[in-house]
């Protein structure tokens, strides 16, 4: 089925789309459980990137709604007065679901549709709360940082899919968002499937279609494990992959380090509960974003090496003391002349 996504009309070019990954910002063992010291480190490094001129101004808060544990609202009108407007440059945030909305969608099979059904129908309902919450969560924990971050739900903008593949997707409002001054912050969600009714559209998928239209110079995955390994990364003697080249038909190889067995496949684990695919569909999409030129660094959050990909430090040459996996397009035609 055609895909009727409405073209950007940016009028500023997009630097970088960051995957908040959601095991590396939620505790992923508790249900429902925001891991608070990364995303606060996240969302620190987030503003040192984004934001020309941060380190040398305070950080002046934009969250003046009522925090637990707080007698009042913290919203200081003076802090503005001799404030500067500071220059935000083009980034989109999206972000996974961790201990957030998997119960929910995997108790009830909202991925596997059927509307028609009373607990899949309760089941979205739930799922989306949950997505929100976290959502929102997220987007205060930035706006605390001086980020102007707004959230924005694919169901809510009329995104949907047809046999579980995207179909449509409004971006008019993220495009007028950026082209405002804002950081848009999307998130995987539950959304209408034309065939089946209904499914789970994943922060993966969004992130990929997002680079189709909108053209970042690169994209960040942040995770929480260094990269991406040849085995699952708590097996004995595993190996970070530290480059993989995609080709045009959409393979891939691994560059860095040489593997000793180049025909073994890297094996992958997805969690139980996941809904969306795991590290399988993040391989995957990372490829589809690398054919499109656009470099793809997968690494772990709040590190050094996070805050490095970030800046955009790791483009061109691979630093040697820097831990991450990149996954780039190698043109064989231009590399054979």
């Amino acid at each position: 089925m055609e895909d009727s996504t409405r073209r950007p009309n940016l009028t500023k070019p997009i630097r970088c789309i960051v995957k908040l990954g959601g095991a590396a910002i939620t505790c992923k063992n508790e249900l429902e459980k925001v891991n608070e010291e990364n995303l606060e480190i996240v969302s620190s490094q987030l503003r040192q990137v984004m934001i020309t001129g941060s380190g040398s101004q305070k950080v002046v808060g934009m969250d003046w709604s009522k925090r637990p544990g707080k007698p009042e609202i913290s919203c200081d009108v003076a802090n503005f007065e001799n404030q500067t407007l500071l220059d935000s440059s083009s980034f989109v945030v999206v972000h996974g679901a961790g201990s957030f909305g998997h119960f929910q969608a995997s108790k009830s099979g909202v991925h596997k549709g059927g509307l028609h059904k009373p607990l899949v129908r309760a089941g979205f309902v739930a799922t989306r709360i949950s997505v929100t919450t976290l959502n929102l969560e997220i987007v205060r924990v930035l706006a605390r940082e001086g980020i102007p971050s707004v959230g924005m739900s694919p169901f809510s903008c009329g995104w949907s899919t047809s046999d579980r593949k995207m179909t449509s997707a409004d971006l008019s409002l993220v495009t007028k968002a950026i082209d405002s001054g804002f950081v848009p912050v999307l998130h995987g969600d539950a959304v209408l499937d034309e065939l089946q009714e209904c499914t789970i559209l994943s922060g993966d998928v969004i992130i990929r279609h997002l680079a189709a239209y909108l053209k970042p110079e690169y994209v960040v995955f942040l995770t929480d494990v260094l990269g991406v390994y040849d085995r699952p990364p708590s097996e004995p003697d595993a190996v970070l992959l530290r480059e993989i080249a995609v080709n045009e038909d959409g393979s891939w190889s691994v560059v860095k380090p040489a593997l000793h067995n180049m025909n073994k496949q890297v094996e992958i684990t997805v969690a139980a509960h996941d809904t969306t695919g795991g590290m399988v569909t993040k391989i995957s999409e990372a490829a589809m974003i690398a054919k499109l030129g656009i470099d793809v660094y997968i690494v772990k959050a709040a590190t050094s090496h996070s805050l490095r990909a970030l800046c955009g430090e790791v483009r061109g040459t691979i630093p040697d003391d820097w831990l991450g996996t990149i996954i780039r397009f190698v043109d064989k035609e231009i590399a054979s002349t």
